[in-house]
């Protein structure tokens, strides 16, 4: 099932923080053995955004989250929960959730951190569906935020050049006239390919050591290829079986959220669903893959543009490590 049940849920405003650096595939050709051509070919990507050193994750959070709040109306002071998406917290303890709880402000709600690979800001979402329409919480702030740039191994092109960092993040409470509303959420995993996208070395599985250093163990790993044929293999019967549990077909669908991975994967989603490109969101061009930020910057950049208040349909969908999957439908 589904379909939110209980209170009405909506979307009440919207907000992104980007870092202001730059790097563009000219300067990721300077660092390792690659080329624009290289990188636009295999994944459409030509720029990405990297946190300066005084730029951390909760920061990126915060200033996310306040835009959020400003443009939903309401106080700090309203928040009673705040919620972030993230797999590259600044501390394992405390989360960024609490921490970022206390630099906005909002002094009633509590906080957490969900770490579910590049679907954390989606899930965000479905857990704060769920917590306002059972009358738990009335506004919640969900953001979803990483600093993946001091993750990747920066001598490893087929992964330094895909991510970036950034924020985006939404306020989301009780459904009235006028609001986005979230009629339907679902999550998935399928934990038999776990170890598509790991990052090994550093916790009890594995800690730190010298050998778990000079093997490279605490940076990000990911077999690409097999992400691919994972995605493309999953993901369209998926989003059909969701479309259908809210009893509409993806023809139905006007305007899709989809995770800023990759280009190809993109396309290849809109073929086998038979939805043209111009339907889908796009900014990985600008920003890379930003993993749990990548739907949560992809959604405050369409309601600041109007594109997902124009659509009757937006369908917000993501999958990640794990692996893990998940969709919304929001009704305008």
């Amino acid at each position: 099932m589904s379909a939110v049940v209980g209170r009405p849920v909506g979307i009440m405003g919207a907000g992104a923080c980007i870092p202001k650096k730059i790097v563009t595939n000219d300067d990721m050709a300077k660092i390792v053995e690659t080329s624009d051509k290289w990188i636009v070919e295999r994944s459409g990507i030509r720029a990405r955004r990297i946190a300066s050193e005084e730029e951390s994750n909760a920061c990126l959070a915060a200033g996310a989250s306040r835009e959020a709040i400003r443009n939903a109306g309401i106080a700090p002071g309203d928040v009673d929960m705040v919620i972030v998406g993230t797999n590259s917290p600044d501390t394992l303890l405390p989360g960024v959730g609490p921490t970022i709880q206390h630099m906005i402000g909002a002094v009633r709600a509590g906080g957490m951190d969900i770490q579910a690979g590049c679907p954390g800001g989606l899930c965000g979402m479905t857990v704060a569906a769920g917590g306002i329409a059972s009358g738990i919480w009335n506004h919640v702030v969900v953001a979803g935020s990483e600093v993946m740039s001091r993750l990747v191994d920066w001598s490893h092109r087929s992964t330094c050049v895909l991510f970036g960092d950034g924020a985006g993040a939404c306020v989301m409470g009780p459904w009235r006239e006028g609001l986005l509303k979230v009629t339907h959420a679902d999550m998935k995993a399928d934990g038999s390919h776990k170890d598509l996208i790991s990052f090994p070395g550093g916790l009890a599985a594995e800690p730190a050591t010298e050998e778990t250093v000079r093997r490279r163990r605490h940076f990000l790993k990911m077999n690409g290829a097999e992400v691919f044929k994972f995605v493309n293999r999953k993901i369209p019967a998926y989003i059909e079986n969701f479309c259908e549990s809210c009893g509409i077909t993806t023809q139905d669908i006007d305007f899709w959220i989809f995770h800023q991975a990759n280009i190809r994967i993109l396309e290849g989603i809109a073929r086998r669903l038979s939805v043209p490109m111009d339907r889908f969101a796009v900014n990985l061009d600008r920003y890379g893959n930003t993993s749990a930020a990548s739907v949560m910057i992809a959604l405050s950049e369409a309601c600041a543009d109007g594109r997902i208040r124009s659509a009757r349909r937006t369908l917000v969908a993501s999958f990640g490590a794990g692996m893990t999957y998940g969709a919304l439908l929001i009704e305008s």
